[in-house]
């Protein structure tokens, strides 16, 4: 095949996922599809995400063909049988789009992806590498249409039964990523049918060889054919999974016997964002169990058919869970009721700033005691991964982090630039959700302070409490000095900042100021959050993504449940106490325990 893209984006890391029709079965399949794009994502991977068609659609598809002359006119029914693929792509990035990523739907034609050879069973020949590297540069994800491309004579083509292995194998190739991780509704190569044969026995590792044998009918042998002349390991893994089939040169090994078992789960709160949490783990019943949860109102459930629900706190946390997920209001009250299941050993995932930057040394000390993990990536960004790049970091010496971390606030200051009065924007912003009923955390900058406090403990490692961070209103700021700073090329934001200085000093604070439209932070619109992470070097890490709203937080949410559950899985038991933010999942550590 052809060298690699050489897109400037790679040196973070590239993965290729491609999602099947077993996979791919129903509408709602996309948001668990979704997470699982999202773990990539958040690890520092750029993705390429290779889809199907819904499970029986293209069979729905052919047999139209059929039904219309189509066996004599193959090359006219390639265009009809890929219409599943072009759906489920743009649904795929739909659902990426929801949770905050910057996803790229392209069709065949944008990327100049040929194929030549029969129109219903072609070879993948050709790709724009120019127009590929673009993409990636300007997206977390880029989502293609598997099993079809472009045909110099026949206009278009599909790549025969299994097409999108083939698909995701040659992507891999041409971006120069070291695997290609094809999704399938089981989590490995077997020995015979796990369903059939209770005592099938899983590979972890498999030659290309002997993976054509033993894989056929779950991947396509063209796949494998060409990830062998490539030289590319292949993993076969199920949504979630903790471990993969590797397929690449070397000997078979018979993967050791597994947890299976689901995790049982407390979640506590089921607001928006907390609503948004229930929704992924119904989605994966084998993975979670889930206890009654916590609400405060039971009668406003009465129609809520997707859980049992209560109020009291001992119901939600009975039968010892294994994880405690805290998604109620206010400080004190969270971590109280995070503290006892921390000492007992029990993992905690949290999204609440307030309860981690005002108790941070109780629950971490609760949590290194207990040997539970505590994690709480969406406290801080929503679903930007900030938390998770200061971990990154800090080995290289982060020196100052500057950002629009309240999205509420950005919301209200984007319609002051507009005109909008000041009462009028903060009530918009209550209509729209992203402002609670007392608006002033958002106004006042209580909650930046709050993040903020969290960030100068990841990065530097300083207690500097929120009460003692200086903070600025929005309310100083009207709609006229608003629209006049836009006449002059600039825009408001409410920006926390903190910056180390000598001795190990701190300085931070929250102002609301006109920047230029030109500045990095500029660009944040509405609920986006943009951050600034400032390296010893000079070197500056840009980030951006959603900070507020359901998707975006239960997104950020689910993957730290995702993490401790997989690390869970792979023991057998809960995992030793490790820092409150997991280190990066990088290409080689994924073979072992993506």
């Amino acid at each position: 095949m052809d060298p690699q893209l050489n897109a400037s984006s790679a040196s973070k890391g590239l993965c290729v996922l491609k999602f099947g029709g077993s996979v791919l079965t129903s509408e709602t399949d996309y948001a668990a599809a979704g997470a699982e794009i999202y773990r990539h994502v958040r690890a520092g991977e750029k993705t390429i995400v290779i889809v199907s068609a819904l499970k029986g659609e293209t069979d729905t598809l052919l047999a139209q063909a059929d039904a219309n002359g189509g066996d004599a006119f193959p090359h006219i029914t390639a265009r009809l049988a890929r219409l599943g693929e072009f759906r489920s792509a743009a649904l795929m990035g739909l659902a990426l789009s929801r949770l905050g990523l910057r996803a790229k739907v392209l069709d065949p034609h944008e990327i100049g992806l040929m194929a030549e050879g029969d129109p219903m069973d072609s070879n993948l020949s050709e790709l724009d590498k120019d127009a590929m590297a673009a993409a990636l540069d300007d997206a977390d994800a880029v989502v293609l249409p598997g099993f079809t491309a472009c045909h110099a004579e026949h206009g278009a083509a599909t790549l025969g039964r299994g097409g999108t292995d083939l698909t995701a194998v040659f992507f891999a190739v041409k971006a120069g990523a070291n695997r290609v991780r094809l999704i399938k509704d089981v989590d490995g190569v077997y020995t015979d049918d796990p369903a059939k044969d209770p005592h099938a026995q899983r590979y972890d590792a498999l030659d290309y060889d002997q993976a054509m044998d033993a894989s056929r009918g779950l991947i396509q042998p063209k796949a494998i054919e060409a990830a062998k002349a490539a030289n590319l390991v292949v993993e076969v893994a199920a949504m979630g999974a903790s471990e993969a089939t590797r397929i690449a040169s070397g000997p078979s090994v018979i993967g050791r016997p597994r947890h299976r078992g689901p995790m049982k789960v407390a979640l506590l709160g089921c607001g928006a964002v907390g609503s948004g949490v229930l929704d992924h783990v119904l989605s994966h019943p084998e993975l979670f169990e889930l206890n009654p949860v916590l609400v405060r109102n039971v009668g406003s459930r009465a129609d809520d058919r997707r859980a049992i629900f209560t109020s009291d706190p001992h119901s939600a946390l009975a039968r010892d869970p294994d994880l405690v997920v805290e998604m109620t209001g206010g400080a004190d009250g969270p971590a109280e009721l995070m503290l006892p299941p921390l000492r007992n050993g029990q993992h905690v995932v949290t999204a609440n700033k307030a309860a981690v930057a005002k108790h941070y040394d109780a629950l971490h000390d609760a949590a290194r005691k207990g040997g539970a993990q505590l994690m709480f990536s969406a406290s801080v960004g929503g679903g930007v991964v900030v938390l998770e790049r200061l971990s990154e970091l800090k080995s290289k010496g982060v020196v100052a982090v500057e950002g629009v971390m309240n999205g509420t606030g950005n919301f209200i200051l984007d319609q002051l630039g507009q005109g909008v009065a000041f009462d009028e924007a903060v009530a918009a912003a209550q209509r729209m959700g992203f402002a609670e009923a007392d608006p002033s955390a958002d106004v006042d900058g209580h909650d930046a302070a709050d993040k903020l406090s969290i960030l100068i403990r990841e990065a530097f490692g300083v207690n500097l409490p929120p009460e003692k961070i200086a903070k600025q209103s929005l309310s100083e700021v009207s709609a006229e000095q608003a629209q006049e700073a836009l006449a002059n090329g600039q825009i408001y934001k409410q920006i926390g900042q903190c910056r180390l200085g000598a001795g190990g000093v701190v300085d931070a604070e929250v102002q609301v100021r006109a920047v230029p439209q030109d500045h990095p932070l500029a660009g944040a619109r509405n609920e986006e959050n943009r951050f600034l992470l400032t390296l010893s070097n000079g070197d500056v890490c840009t980030l951006q993504g959603k900070g507020a709203g359901r998707w975006p937080t239960a997104a950020a949410v689910f993957g730290d449940m995702m993490d401790i559950r997989r690390a869970w899985a792979c023991d057998g038991a809960a995992p030793a106490h490790a820092s409150s933010v997991r280190s990066p999942l990088r290409a080689d550590d994924a073979l072992r325990s993506a």
